[in-house]
């Protein structure tokens, strides 16, 4: 939920200034406000330092954790090393490119000696020169006898001369090579060998992660306790008292008072003005909290917004499943979410969170694929135990029995058969995503339906409009009443006039710019199609590569079926993510959603993990 918060003028003794502040750390409910001619306190050189080392540090294999002692004096020497280590790395790394890049240019002439070079250039008064020439090119040249092919890489050709003085040649390309082939192979293994016991040196830091972290934190405490004194102002000239500006949750303003009990400070609450920025304080838990993370990837909700935390979450879980679609999918999900809460036990805040969320949507995915019969793209039988349990067959044998009996020509018991349920099966997925739509869509509606009168227009429209389109397309829907596509067609113009004369009312003439909204829920019911088509996609993908595995043989067949399977995992997650938050994050919020908020930040002691 979002709690509403108060603005309270704070004036004390100078002299309680350091204690007040540390309690206020301690309890991590008051935000002060900061004013705008005032320079916050820079983050300090040491913390910057240690920030990036960490970043660096975690990206290297685990090592068992630091248990000496040593402080900040300490924790600043191992960031000298781990910094030294890297830079080093890095220009071997650079070293070794070049090096590399020198090799692969002198290669096609090999191994050799420069000093037999130079005693023949001495001794035998010849100047020995080296030459590269487009390979084309080259086929098209004639050259005189001093002139020795040698090789060919790529589309160069390469040539050795021997002349009594230099001498250049056309479309030949002269090169100097200052180190053979030898050398250089010596000197990059020699560079490779010192990068590697320079990488095992930098691993050994590794174990001091947990040992910065606590640094670090320690650091950000002080640092953000000292920005928060710093907004205090003097009012007197001989600095005796301070004053402060603080928000603080309607719901702790008991524990203020408690706070500065027993300091010479006085607290009283003051008019908030139309120009301040009052900041969104979020308080939530269980999957409300989870919810809260998905919320604030997108947005802050504004102080007028209802928290959308709940139904973020749950309609984030529901369009998760319905693209996997997939039970076997969600079984292995839920296996390694189950294996990385036995692995990692003692998670704790966004970490435990985020996988709480993933063992949810395992188990949503499960459920869904075992009421659409789906299982890793294998087709089931519609009589077997698990076709039996599927909520969607006997919906499809519903929706067919309703279809036939519709036909004049139509008499006595009907067979369906499992291509026909197949079929069926299909238009109900797709019947359920708009069925999705125009529930999700309504409840944004219904939402802020005090501000925007019109909503209850929108909403009469959306319903009317899934009971007379059905006759459009000549098809049978779920909901099946008597005189459906009469009721639907005047729902849909009662609706359309009710929205603009509701928004008329309230808004009067600015209301007719509710007419183009028309279009708007139209189309935003229609966008959660793409729930049908993504679950369509990749049980179809799975299918494919079961019947890829069965038709090329046992050993190639699992290896093609593993792999196929382990694409369409990945991409189905990918879609889940993002078209599952996106159908939140435009559709949903653009009724319901004023967004733009200021996250409440209060002062409190960060704590490690």
């Amino acid at each position: 939920m979002i709690v509403n918060l108060r603005k309270y003028l704070i004036l004390g003794a100078n002299e309680d200034l350091d204690k007040f502040f540390n309690r206020a750390q301690e309890q991590g409910f008051l935000e002060f406000i900061t004013l705008s001619n005032k320079k916050s306190v820079e983050t300090s050189e040491n913390i910057a330092q240690i920030m990036h080392v960490l970043k660096s540090l975690k990206k290297l294999p685990l090592k068992k954790p630091y248990v000496g002692g040593g402080e900040l004096e300490y924790a600043l020497e191992v960031c000298q090393k781990v910094l030294f280590y890297e830079k080093e790395i890095e220009k071997q790394q650079e070293e070794i490119r070049l090096l590399r890049a020198e090799i692969a240019r002198v290669s096609p002439f090999g191994d050799f000696s420069r000093a037999d070079i130079e005693y023949i250039e001495k001794f035998g008064k010849k100047k020995i020169q080296f030459f590269a020439m487009k390979e084309a090119k080259s086929h098209q040249t004639s050259f005189s006898d001093e002139v020795i092919y040698v090789g060919t890489e790529y589309d160069l050709d390469y040539f050795i001369t021997i002349n009594p003085e230099r001498v250049t040649y056309p479309h030949m390309i002269e090169m100097r090579i200052d180190r053979p082939l030898g050398e250089l192979k010596l000197q990059l293994s020699e560079v490779v060998e010192s990068q590697h016991r320079m990488e095992t040196e930098l691993k050994q830091f590794a174990g001091h992660i947990d040992f910065l972290q606590h640094i670090v934190i320690e650091l950000l405490n002080d640092h953000h306790l000292n920005r928060a004194k710093e907004e205090a102002s003097y009012p007197l000239e001989d600095v005796s008292l301070f004053i402060i500006e603080a928000w603080v949750p309607e719901n702790r303003v008991a524990f203020l008072f408690a706070l500065v009990d027993g300091m010479s400070i006085y607290c009283e609450e003051v008019i908030i003005e139309e120009t301040d920025k009052v900041p969104t304080c979020m308080e939530n838990k269980g999957t409300s909290r989870i919810g809260e993370d998905l919320v604030k990837i997108y947005d802050i909700p504004a102080t007028t917004d209802k928290d959308p935390s709940s139904f973020v979450f749950w309609a984030f879980v529901l369009f998760f499943a319905m693209i996997v679609n997939d039970a076997g999918y969600g079984l292995l999900y839920l296996t390694i979410a189950l294996v990385c809460k036995w692995k990692f036990p003692n998670l704790h805040g966004a970490k435990k969170r985020f996988l709480n969320l993933f063992l949810i949507l395992s188990c949503a995915c499960i459920g869904w694929g075992v009421l659409t019969s789906s299982y890793f793209g294998v087709a089931i039988d519609s009589k077997s135990f698990l076709g039996e349990i599927s909520v969607l067959k006997h919906l499809a044998a519903f929706k067919a029995e309703g279809a036939m009996q519709a036909l004049p020509s139509s008499s006595g018991e009907i067979s369906l058969s499992n291509e026909m349920l197949g079929e069926y099966s299909r238009d109900v997925l797709l019947e359920l995503s708009l069925i999705v739509g125009i529930v999700h869509v309504s409840i944004s509606l219904l939402r802020y339906v005090k501000r925007n009168w019109s909503a209850i227009g929108w909403v009469i429209f959306l319903v009317g409009g899934y009971l007379y389109f059905p006759s459009v397309l000549k098809a049978t829907p779920l909901l099946h009443i008597n005189n459906g596509t009469e009721i639907g067609l005047q729902l849909i113009y009662g609706g359309i006039g009710g929205a603009i004369a509701l928004a008329l009312i309230q808004k009067r003439l600015a209301g007719l710019a509710e007419i183009p909204n028309l279009v708007q829920v139209f189309a935003d019911v229609l966008s959660y199609l793409r729930l049908y088509a993504l679950g369509l996609a990749g049980s179809i993908m799975a299918e494919t590569f079961n019947g890829i595995g069965q038709y090329i043989g046992l050993v190639a067949g699992i290896f093609a079926t593993i792999v196929g399977h382990a694409v369409n995992i990945l991409l189905g997650i990918m879609a889940g993510v993002i078209h599952g938050l996106r159908l939140n994050f435009l559709e949903w919020y653009h009724y319901s959603f004023d967004g733009n908020g200021k996250l409440f930040n209060p002062l409190k002691k960060i704590k490690p993990e």
